[in-house]
């Protein structure tokens, strides 16, 4: 029998050898919140293993952590020592410290704890996983703190709502190029970077390209460039859930001007965007075989332009291996279709009261839209504020109905921006080729190919023969 009792002690003892590990978290949001500071949390963990005679604890702490998933340094480090068999139990004031998915929860428990014969335990709901009955009470507990998660979530979701729909920008990640985020009166302010966005938009309906903008201005590569051309926060608006907003914050831009890159930017998405030094790259056509034309340096000072066909290195665009146009010289041809344009320039009259006055017409629409949207949308902030004193249901459902005439507006008001900057775009095309003479020697390459593309559909050359189809 003595052998047996000194055989119980060791065993005792060893299981006491690992860590008791405290597991202390709060995210950055319960800060300051009264029970759940880490040194609330940790006094009465320490408090806990006293009781227990529990010597060996070592206290892992997540500060300012989500408890949305284990990506969490100290979660990491717990979860190491438990795999390398360094802790015995792990101890929480309460479960959604642990975790406040169910999923994670379970996982913690099923796929590490228990396989690793690691105890947990909550002081909280006051149970362990040493009993059949804690394990049962930990699956139920996980999937309410699951529930009490998502009703957090969306009663945030409806808070961030009522935010935007004042105007004010939603905080956190995600603040546009250009911007800095004033957290004191929850709106953007423009910072060093604001005359840059003017700057890219500018460039970008002059014809250039998202990758030639990326490498001028500090950014991260075109995709942001792309980004920063698809946000309408730089008009002064703010979009949430698919709906828009007027923001408090100053516009950096204005509508025109946004539209106008947006009509730009499905011209290019059906259309290659030229990103060559060469005038003509893009334009040039085969007459022979149909294959698009290139541009190839030959000896020092030489470019000659050829047909793909001729050139077996891009085998997709071969259309007649056999093809015997001629080669061209680069400079006689780029001077015989430059000359020809300009011929064509010269002769084209736009009319200048017929166009301004469309447009005209079109912004007196705009206006009277506007005036009616923003009347529907105050009184839906009246609707609300008197559905929040008291909950009627024929007041919400006047607030659905309104919501949906406040839909059509904005859809029609949009078409009705989208129209006018149509005009004012095709107004500055025609202004441009108008003046091509005049201009043409002080235009850079990419103006000068832009203006190109304005005049010109394709260029189509065979032997000694160009025919040019012109767009205008």
């Amino acid at each position: 029998m003595a052998k047996k009792k000194s055989e119980i002690k060791k065993s005792t003892a060893a299981s006491d050898s690992g860590i008791t590990a405290l597991y202390v978290r709060v995210s950055t949001d319960a800060q300051f919140e009264e029970g759940y500071s880490l040194e609330a949390q940790e006094k009465k963990l320490k408090q806990w293993c006293e009781v227990k005679e529990y010597t060996n604890y070592q206290v892992y702490q997540d500060g300012g952590w989500s408890g949305s998933n284990l990506d969490r340094p100290e979660m990491k480090r717990l979860i190491s020592d438990i795999m390398n068999h360094k802790v015995n139990r792990v101890v929480v004031y309460k479960l959604d410290r642990l975790s406040r998915s169910q999923k994670d929860t379970l996982f913690l428990l099923e796929e590490l704890f228990i396989p690793n014969n690691v105890e947990f335990y909550s002081m909280n709901e006051n149970f362990d996983t040493s009993t059949p009955y804690g394990k049962a009470m930990i699956g139920i507990l996980s999937v309410f703190a699951q529930l009490e998660r998502e009703n957090i979530r969306e009663r945030t979701r409806m808070g961030m709502y009522e935010r935007v729909k004042e105007g004010y920008w939603m905080g956190g990640n995600g603040v546009p190029f250009g911007y800095d985020y004033d957290s004191n009166r929850d709106i953007l302010v423009p910072n060093e970077h604001a005359e840059d966005v003017k700057n890219i938009y500018d460039l970008y309906l002059k014809g250039y390209s998202t990758t030639r903008l990326a490498k001028m201005f500090s950014v991260s590569g075109d995709r942001q460039i792309t980004m920063i051309l698809d946000r309408i926060t730089y008009t002064g608006k703010i979009k949430y859930n698919d709906e828009i907003f007027l923001g408090k914050h100053q516009p950096l831009i204005d509508e025109n001007t946004w539209h106008r890159v947006q009509l730009e930017r499905q011209r290019r998405s059906t259309k290659n965007v030229v990103t060559s030094q060469y005038l003509l790259t893009g334009l040039l056509v085969c007459g022979k075989c149909g294959a698009k034309m290139r541009y190839q340096k030959w000896g020092r000072d030489k470019t000659k332009i050829y047909c793909y066909s001729q050139q077996t290195s891009k085998m997709n665009l071969v259309k007649d291996p056999n093809c015997d146009n001629l080669r061209y010289d680069a400079e006689e041809l780029e001077k015989l279709v430059i000359d020809d344009v300009l011929r064509m320039a010269d002769k084209v009259v736009a009319d200048e009261k017929a166009v301004p006055k469309i447009n005209d017409s079109r912004r007196a629409g705009v206006k009277i839209l506007q005036e009616k949207y923003d009347a529907v949308s105050a009184k839906i902030k009246r609707l609300y504020n008197l559905y929040a004193e008291n909950e009627d249901k024929l007041l919400l459902e006047t607030i659905r109905e309104n919501q949906k005439e406040l839909a059509s507006l904005s859809k029609l008001l949009d078409n009705e921006k989208t129209s006018v900057a149509a005009v004012d775009d095709i107004v500055e095309r025609n202004n441009i080729v108008k003046n091509l003479r005049n201009t043409w020697d002080s235009l850079t390459i990419s103006e000068k190919q832009r203006a190109l593309r304005i005049c010109v559909g394709k260029i189509v050359v065979t032997d000694h023969r160009v025919d040019i189809d012109y767009l205008i």
